[in-house]
């Protein structure tokens, strides 16, 4: 399909007609409606990165001897590197409120399982509350991870701030 170019005749930018999905506004989602991230391995290097961007240095995150000799079976991911598969940037969700997203204002979680070098985690957000306001609304997610054993290892909420289809 021929493009045209961006000029006063054709005042469209590429980026208002090149996404990844249709775009949706607050009253176009149902309570129910699931997205999923793309799985991820925990390796070393992820786990090196996180202590890295973090700063926390407890030897439970770095040191496999240390995490063996107290029971683990290897070193244990931080609660907040579990929690970041929770990001809905890492799936299709910010890319269809790219024109209605105002703000992510809140999250909770709980961290329910041990998370190893070498689990597998599986991240998914479902809608379960939509809150209405005047010209905007609140999206509430629960968020969920599940391990390779399909076990639970968090659980938590997201909170997003949309805009409201705007009138013609």
């Amino acid at each position: 399909m021929p493009t045209t170019p961006v000029s006063p005749a054709n005042p469209v930018h590429p980026m208002h007609t090149h996404r990844m999905t249709e775009q949706k506004w607050f009253e176009d989602f149902e309570i129910g409606e699931r997205f999923v991230n793309p799985s991820r391995t925990m390796t070393d290097a992820l786990f090196a990165a996180f202590q890295l961007a973090s700063g926390d240095n407890h030897p439970v995150h770095y040191d496999v001897e240390y995490c063996r000799a107290r029971g683990m079976p290897h070193m244990l991911a931080h609660g907040l590197q579990v929690l970041i598969q929770t990001a809905a940037g890492a799936g299709l969700f910010p890319h269809m409120v790219e024109d209605s997203l105002k703000a992510f204002i809140e999250v909770s979680s709980q961290f329910v399982k041990g998370v190893y070098v070498g689990d597998t985690l599986y991240s998914s957000l479902t809608i379960i509350a939509l809150q209405p306001g005047r010209t905007t609304g609140v999206v509430v997610m629960t968020c969920e991870v599940v391990n390779q054993h399909n076990e639970i290892v968090l659980t938590g909420q997201h909170k997003y701030l949309l805009r409201k289809r705007p009138t013609a």
